[in-house]
């Protein structure tokens, strides 16, 4: 029996020793409120130090300016793209009409050669770029509408699902934003400045003509229109192709904070199965929103090309910067814009096909490190006599090796899904992966032979 007296005594002290407990948790429950209040009553401006994906949904609210997205507002409401009321809707479709079908129309149908001027200089070269630049900013134009009704930029980006991402992963995006706009303005730049120099020359040199305007200086105004009508359409193409290239960077980054869960032998199996299908969903989801855009701008872009070099090899007359700038400029941002496409689906298919070999090489060090410390454990105790053993010691070795045999099977279950489930951007079922790529560039350059051969016999 128990003393009474050692009873009480067992009791106080036990009493004392929740107090105490409650008494820190109390503090430390304090001390995070004080914390957190003294964080939310000081602004963005405020806190330097904290990253600005890390910070709270409200507070990234409060300051647009301070947004990692906020270049891509500026360039849809410079753009009239804004699509997120209706007043921005009719600008949106107003200035989509007057800008991509009604100015390149006017521009057409009213640019003449002077009567003082040979007759042989080719303006149509320059007339050629008016339909494929239309067509590309008509797709653009329709994949943003689609995309802004029904998704939205941050789950367009997927960046209601980066609080679930690694620290790695959320710093890595603001850099990549900023490193889309530098890629988006490195083609915009130079291709403005030699379509503004083209465009003075050219409107200098051709009459441009109505029949019911003849007071206003119209060269100039056409000179003005056109040039806005081409930096609409070149902003629009080059906008959705930037945007799919920023996609594919971020899943990239995801990638890589997949790849570092295989680092060390405490990763779980479950965890990887499960970080790995939400990326290869948000890859079916990319695919499925960009399939219209890269096979629209592949055909439009294809034919556009192809018909330009075989009606410039057919002429006979003189190829110049004057009747012929308006087509390389609009070649070269063309295959610009989406190359950029086709370079960021290739590169992530091939990190994404990349992760079987890193899954492989972790199954493999996994195993053989079970191996070796097993195989380390029979020799001591192979060497222990045989009254050290009894039925404990015999029971846990059966529950270990079976503990050991399901890792395995567990383990060897995902790498077995790895390799049935390594496509990343898919067309139709078919990955564009390097091997696609080097597929079209075979396509294109047998098309390209063929209109040569025609050239040469035309000539």
């Amino acid at each position: 029996m128990i003393n009474p007296m050692m009873k009480n005594i067992f009791y106080g002290q036990l009493s004392s020793s929740f107090n105490s407990v409650v008494v820190s948790l109390q503090n430390h429950r304090s001390n995070d409120q004080s914390t957190t209040n003294e964080f939310e009553g000081v602004t963005i401006e405020e806190q330097p130090h904290i990253p600005l994906l890390l910070q709270k949904s409200n507070e990234r609210s409060d300051s647009s300016m301070h947004d990692e997205l906020r270049h891509f507002r500026r360039c849809l409401k410079w753009c009239a793209l804004d699509l997120s009321s209706s007043l921005g809707k009719n600008i949106s479709y107003l200035t989509f009409v007057i800008l991509a079908i009604i100015i390149p129309i006017l521009t057409t149908i009213s640019i003449k050669i002077p009567s003082s001027s040979s007759p042989d200089k080719p303006l149509s070269f320059n007339k050629l770029v008016q339909l494929p630049e239309s067509g590309l900013a008509f797709i653009g134009f329709l994949t943003l509408y689609r995309f802004f009704k029904e998704y939205g930029l941050k789950q367009l980006l997927f960046l209601d699902g980066l609080n679930d991402d690694s620290l790695d992963v959320q710093l890595g995006y603001k850099y990549q934003v900023d490193k889309a706009f530098k890629s988006l303005a490195f083609i915009l730049l130079p291709s403005f400045i030699v379509e503004f120099v083209h465009k003075i020359l050219f409107f200098s040199a051709v009459v441009v003509s109505f029949p019911v305007i003849d007071v206003l200086p119209i060269n100039t105004i056409m000179f003005i229109s056109s040039f806005m009508s081409w930096v609409y359409r070149t902003g629009v193409f080059l906008l959705v192709c930037v945007l799919f290239r920023l996609i594919c960077e971020l899943q990239i980054l995801r990638l890589e904070g997949l790849r570092h869960m295989f680092e060390g032998s405490g990763s779980e199996p479950c965890a990887i199965y499960l970080e790995h299908r939400r990326i290869r969903d948000q890859f079916y989801v990319t695919s499925h929103r960009f399939w219209f855009f890269i096979v629209g701008c592949m055909v439009t872009i294809t034919v556009s090309q192809l018909g330009a070099l075989l009606l410039v090899l057919a002429s006979k007359s003189d190829k110049n910067f004057l009747n012929s700038g308006d087509l390389v400029v609009c070649s070269a941002k063309q295959l610009s814009g989406f190359f950029l496409c086709l370079m960021g689906a290739a590169r992530i298919t091939h990190r994404a096909q990349g992760i079987v070999s890193v899954a492989t090489r972790w199954h493999m060090l996994m195993t053989s490190c079970f191996d070796s410390t097993n195989h380390n454990k029979g020799k001591n105790s192979s060497s222990r006599s045989s009254d050290d053993f009894d039925q404990s010691s015999l029971d846990e070795a059966v529950v270990k090796d079976s503990n050991d045999q399901h890792a395995f099977q567990t383990r060897q279950a995902l790498v077995t899904y790895l390799q049935h489930n390594n496509g990343g951007i898919t067309l139709f079922g078919f990955a564009l992966d390097r091997g696609m790529l080097h597929t079209l560039f075979a396509f294109e350059m047998s098309l390209v032979l063929w209109i040569l051969s025609k050239a040469i016999v035309l000539s």
